[in-house]
């Protein structure tokens, strides 16, 4: 634990740039490691990008390399010894549920028992904390993880976003966005306290830098509102009065605004235009319902009501945009009809976080050679419930 201390204190004190010079340093020292290689998933969760000022190596696929294994199992992957006395060793580089990358380090087969690697990963979760901190004075990171160039609306959707997943003793979430390089209005966001999760789903009208702007303006106005302590009424009217005096009316904004009791599982729900919700629930799929309101920024002071729910533990949620359920297959089928819940169920095994490229990619499939005309965004949660003391739910 001492060790470990040290570290952190490095990390803490080193430039942005350097963080991998101080996590290689340790890991030499502590297992005599020959290599060590920081990864980065891309923008669109389908490769992982090497960390560097001039990257040498080509990126690998999430979906199929020794890489994507330790990414996708959130676990060490030990691959299978190539030469004597030598393991390469991936271990996945998570901050609080959100999957940033995988770090590779080439090491004595016997530095790589158990508690090793344990060490290791307390280490690769140093390093994470400390990336999310260093982006604020640095690119290094931000550039690694793109696979191609963003588009300027994408790049101002990108910074809004909390993160791609969180994950919490009550829930776990998972969410993301297409066409990743290419976004226009939809956005997601999310607010954890001791007590409460609130979730926002946004899908702004318009495309490119207008739609962008739109959904700037939406999101930091809830926000503005949540952390003056407004209620869920109170966080739609604040921010549809602040889209209605910029656009007067010629542009808006629909909104799902969820806030969930994190002891109580009881949610309330004001339902401001077109992100919808179904639930996965003992097996069976179904679309939740609510009493549909206007979006945000049609009318001058509009006032929003709540609804209220309860999800169990177990329960899986899945919300979608209009592009998602509105696609429409090669005979005019929109997906939100019966393919999403059959999606649904199909990957009901992946943990959360996986589940909403799974579906995308199932749209993917679902359209054909149809482009994606709008843009498509998934979130899933799984909800555990809170454990008494007995440890019940």
């Amino acid at each position: 634990m001492d060790r470990f201390a040290a570290v952190e204190r490095e990390l803490r004190k080193a430039a942005p740039h350097l963080l991998l010079d101080v996590v290689t340093a340790a890991l030499r020292e502590q297992y005599d490691v020959r290599s060590v290689e920081l990864r980065l998933a891309d923008y669109g969760m389908t490769t992982l990008q090497v960390v560097a000022e001039a990257p040498l190596s080509e990126p690998v696929h999430v979906h199929n390399s020794p890489q994507g294994r330790a990414f996708g199992a959130q676990e060490p992957y030990v691959e299978p010894l190539t030469a004597p006395g030598t393991a390469t060793v991936h271990l996945p580089v998570t901050v609080r549920g959100d999957r940033l990358g995988v770090l590779t380090v080439v090491a004595p087969e016997k530095n790589c028992s158990p508690a090793d690697l344990a060490g290791m990963q307390q280490m690769c979760e140093a390093l994470g904390h400390e990336i999310l901190v260093a982006e604020r004075d640095t690119d290094l990171y931000l550039i690694a993880r793109r696979a191609t160039r963003l588009t300027l609306g994408a790049e101002m959707q990108w910074q809004l976003l909390p993160g791609r997943s969180v994950s919490r003793p009550e829930f776990s979430l998972g969410a993301h966005l297409e066409p990743a390089y290419a976004i226009f209005g939809d956005n997601f966001d999310w607010s954890v306290s001791a007590h409460h999760l609130t979730l926002t789903v946004t899908n702004g009208m318009g495309k490119g830098m207008e739609a962008a702007l739109l959904t700037n303006l939406v999101v930091n106005a809830l926000r503005n509102a949540r952390r003056a302590g407004l209620d869920l009424p109170g966080q739609a009217s604040l921010a549809d009065q602040a889209v209605y005096t910029q656009y007067r009316g010629a542009l808006y904004a629909s909104v799902l605004l969820l806030r969930f009791d994190l002891a109580t599982g009881e949610v309330e729900a004001v339902d401001a235009g077109s992100p919808r919700m179904w639930r996965l629930r003992g097996g069976s799929v179904e679309s939740v319902g609510f009493d549909a309101q206007l979006p945000l920024g049609m009318f001058e002071e509009t006032e929003y009501v709540t609804e209220r729910l309860r999800v169990e533990p177990g329960d899986r949620l899945l919300i979608g945009s209009d592009g998602v359920y509105e696609t429409a297959s090669a005979a005019g089928e929109h997906y939100g009809q019966r393919a999403l819940a059959r999606s649904l169920s199909a990957h009901r095994f992946l943990p959360s976080e996986q589940v909403p490229l799974a579906v995308l990619r199932d749209l993917r499939d679902y359209r054909g050679a149809t482009p994606l005309d709008d843009d498509a965004l998934v979130v899933c949660m799984d909800w555990f419930g809170r454990q008494s003391a007995a440890g019940h739910a």
